[in-house]
């Protein structure tokens, strides 16, 4: 009997299905309706009775029980793995800080010697290390030797250069969700798997009423019968079959890409958009659902920033600041403030 445990043929037929149902519990309606209306699997052979019933329902726990049991199983050896990975990283730089302080020690052992003055000479160790076996100098060495006990005495400038270049950091905070916003059209997370896209829509969206085509190197999102929203590359490759779409609440549609490489985080969504630093990335899970409060708020006021802008109206900041002068004005009626020229 072939084993269907695992296989990824149907998975395009599904992410449709899910796109279509919404949710966990419809989804499994939709397969169990499918059941009892086109087959026997509840009825069971003839003559079976109530028993035929009873069957597929421990059929159902038997199946959903194997599944459990391999999603535990490999849950289990994930975290195995992960932390094996994570001992092996731990033992090299163990081993790196070992190597640097033994370089360390072995560099204050040349530099640290005092000559017949009582001064410091750094070139002690040079001058052993080119002397042959009987001690002696060879003619050019004794000939520097003047020059190098001169140079010594001036100020060490090693890495002065690289210290310079140290100082000009980059301060900015790390980017929220991992991601970013690209003004009039979207927000966007990611985790090392996947990016989440959240695009504002009018009220009451449907997902007949959008255009969304998701390749693996390109993306189109926009409402049908007008310009597309997004028509672009992506800047990186994405899993087709495992990415997909949903709209949320009539007025918001949020997709989720599959990243091919999910090893690799992402500088922006689409080649024209602005990039990021991901050196800035945090190695956490950006889901909206998963971010902490703080964050969630952050984003949500972005989503509702790009929504306000795509309908004509304030963002949150603008409409503050409008507030504000109005509550100015009536605290000041005597002030006209009809030939005022107020930048918001």
């Amino acid at each position: 009997m072939a084993d269907f445990t695992n296989d990824d043929r149907f998975d395009g037929l599904y992410v449709q299905i899910a796109n279509q149902t919404r949710g966990i519990e419809p989804l499994l309606d939709s397969v169990f309706s499918f059941l009892r209306r086109k087959s026997d699997f509840f009825a069971g052979p003839p003559g079976s009775g109530d028993q035929g019933t009873q069957k597929a329902v421990e059929t159902v726990h038997a199946v959903l029980q194997k599944h459990a049991d391999i999603y535990l199983r490999d849950k289990k050896r994930e975290e195995e793995e992960k932390r094996k990975k994570e001992e092996a990283k731990r033992r090299k730089r163990e081993e790196e800080q070992k190597k640097k302080l033994a370089g360390k020690a072995k560099g204050e052992e040349e530099v640290i010697e005092l000559d017949a003055d009582g001064g410091f000479d750094i070139s002690a160790a040079q001058s052993s290390a080119a002397a042959g076996e009987d001690g002696k100098l060879p003619a050019k060495a004794e000939e520097k030797g003047d020059d190098a006990k001169a140079d010594s005495d001036a100020p060490l400038k090693s890495d002065e250069a690289g210290e310079d270049g140290d100082d000009e950091k980059d301060d900015s905070p790390p980017p929220i969700g991992n991601g970013g916003t690209v003004d009039g059209k979207y927000v966007w997370t990611q985790t090392l798997q996947e990016l989440t896209v959240t695009v504002t829509l009018p009220d009451n969206t449907r997902g007949r009423d959008l255009t969304v085509t998701m390749n693996k190197t390109h993306l189109k999102i926009g409402l049908k019968g007008k310009p597309l929203l997004v028509d672009d590359d992506l800047t990186h490759a994405i899993i087709v079959d495992d990415s997909f779409w949903t709209v949320e609440d009539g007025n918001r549609l949020v997709l989720t890409l599959q990243k091919l490489n999910q090893m690799e985080w992402w500088e922006a969504v689409c080649a024209g958009d602005p990039k990021i630093n991901v050196q800035k990335v945090q190695p956490e899970n950006s889901q909206l659902s998963d971010l902490d409060g703080e964050t969630r708020q952050t984003v949500e006021k972005m989503m509702h920033d790009q929504r306000q802008k795509a309908l004509g109206l304030p963002t949150a900041d603008e409409q503050k600041k409008h507030d504000i002068l109005e509550k100015f004005k009536q605290q000041h009626p005597e002030m006209d403030f009809s030939q005022a020229k107020i930048n918001m």
